[in-house]
């Protein structure tokens, strides 16, 4: 199937590795443009000159309120259009509702929550009929997630806002929705697995709650993602699609 990708220019954040690399490369093979930010420069531009000629790497952090602006505009000048965004921001530091700091809070705050709405606001501003703005959250949207409570908290909120904002820019022709990965496969899983101090029994137990007792692949997210930003997808807005290998306990 054709998914209309084609030179096609998305911005895709968090795009130096992880669940916005895997979108950024999937994107990329099928034929569109893009423009990835990452925090860290050295990163990014290694992630933009491995993803090809039709990539182009922007250092820069979501909390900065001048990022939105300037990433849109990079893709207007980079590849003459802009159909589409991608917000995807690293996990919030984890911890129980008891241990997080308030300094913890307003660092995710800024970054995850404040920097995710400024861009898809930005995003829909400049957008035409046929464009989409999607959300990489968590599937604490709908099961909080023992021992990431920040993100709990957070990524349900984000869920709102998008699904207000679907309903405020569709009758533009513009859609809005959100992808909800639970165990993918990534660094920041990894990363969490090891807290427990045995990252392999960790993964086990996940795995055996899992209908497909598998963690999927940043490369099964990405194809989906892509999937949904494309005008494949033109009939689909205000959703939150899991992508979790059956973990969600619920329709």
């Amino acid at each position: 199937m054709d998914l209309g990708l084609k030179d096609r220019v998305y911005v895709v954040t968090g795009g130096s590795r992880g669940l916005g690399r895997a979108t950024a490369e999937a994107l990329v093979a099928d034929g569109a443009k893009v423009v990835v930010s990452g925090r860290d420069e050295k990163s990014i531009t290694a992630a933009a000159a491995e993803l090809g000629p039709g990539a182009h790497g922007v250092a820069a952090d979501n909390a900065d309120p001048a990022v939105a602006e300037q990433l849109i505009a990079t893709a207007k000048e980079r590849f003459g259009r802009f159909d589409g965004i991608l917000i995807s921001v690293g996990g919030p530091a984890p911890g129980s509702a008891a241990d997080n700091t308030d300094e913890q809070w307003r660092t995710a705050f800024d970054s995850v929550f404040l920097g995710a709405v400024r861009l898809a606001r930005t995003a829909a501003a400049e957008l035409s009929e046929g464009g989409v703005v999607g959300f990489v959250l968590s599937g604490s949207v709908h099961e909080p997630i023992p021992g990431l409570t920040i993100s709990n908290g957070l990524r349900p909120g984000l869920a709102g806002f998008a699904k207000s904002l679907a309903n405020e820019v569709g009758p533009r022709g513009i859609r809005v929705l959100g992808l909800l990965p639970s165990r993918i496969d990534t660094d920041r899983v990894r990363e969490l697995d090891a807290l427990s101090g045995d990252a392999e029994a960790a993964r086990a137990v996940n795995e055996s709650r899992i209908p497909l007792r598998r963690y999927g692949t940043p490369e099964e997210f990405g194809r989906t993602a892509a999937f949904l930003l494309s005008p494949a997808a033109s009939y689909l807005t205000g959703v939150m699609l899991p992508v979790d290998g059956g973990a969600r306990h619920g329709f």
